[in-house]
């Protein structure tokens, strides 16, 4: 799962989670240590901690628990890979023990840097690459998908403030070729006004 770690408001905390199918129970905060450490299998029940053959039942819960645990570091690498630099820290994972007294990846997440550049060009094409990290394993969740979303937004909104300070640009540009315009008329037109006085002071005297 993405956690975005962004210097606006709106966007602390966003969460783009991943948690392997047939997971049957997500990491809770502050609430798993107790249970991992008694052995809580994902059906729900406390192993007796054996070593012994586990019952079919068991095996079935292992062979899934297995599957959730390869699907959620797929996930959270996929993000990994294509965040690079946006990337704080690695990913951690939240676990379930087993019928069989192993630990199982059954959540995971990874925290990135969502806040916009310092210019709009520059959040132009930080904006696409946290899309791009939110979106880059092959089952983006429905977080994964609204941070994209939130980067799609910023780059729109990015790209209308470098627009608009071109154009204030242009603007500017314009007014300022405009004065000068003026100014060299008005110089134009005052030395011609010299040169008649001038012209008509000679005549007078010839």
């Amino acid at each position: 799962m993405i956690q975005s770690v962004s210097g606006i408001a709106d966007q602390r905390g966003v969460w783009a989670g991943s948690s392997g199918p047939g997971s049957a129970q997500v990491s809770r905060p502050g609430a798993t240590v107790g249970e991992e450490a008694r052995g809580v299998s994902a059906s729900g029940r406390v192993s007796s901690g054996g070593t012994g053959e586990l019952t079919p039942e068991e095996q079935r819960v292992v062979r899934q628990l297995e599957q959730t645990d390869r699907k959620v570091r797929v996930h959270e690498q996929a993000h990994l890979s294509v965040g690079a630099d946006l990337v704080r820290g690695g990913a951690t994972y939240g676990y379930e023990v087993g019928p069989d007294n192993k630990r199982y990846a059954v959540s995971g997440e990874v925290s990135i840097d969502a806040s916009p550049g310092k210019t709009p060009a520059e959040t132009i094409p930080k904006a696409q690459h946290i899309r791009a990290t939110a979106l880059a394993p092959v089952d983006p969740s429905a977080q994964d998908h609204r941070v994209a979303a939130a980067a799609s937004q910023m780059e729109i909104d990015a790209r209308m403030e470098l627009a608009q300070q071109r154009s204030d640009e242009i603007r500017s540009g314009v007014s300022e070729n405009g004065a000068d315009s003026a100014s060299s008329y008005r110089q134009q037109q005052s030395n011609e006004y010299s040169s008649d006085r001038i012209g008509s002071f000679l005549n007078a005297f010839a």
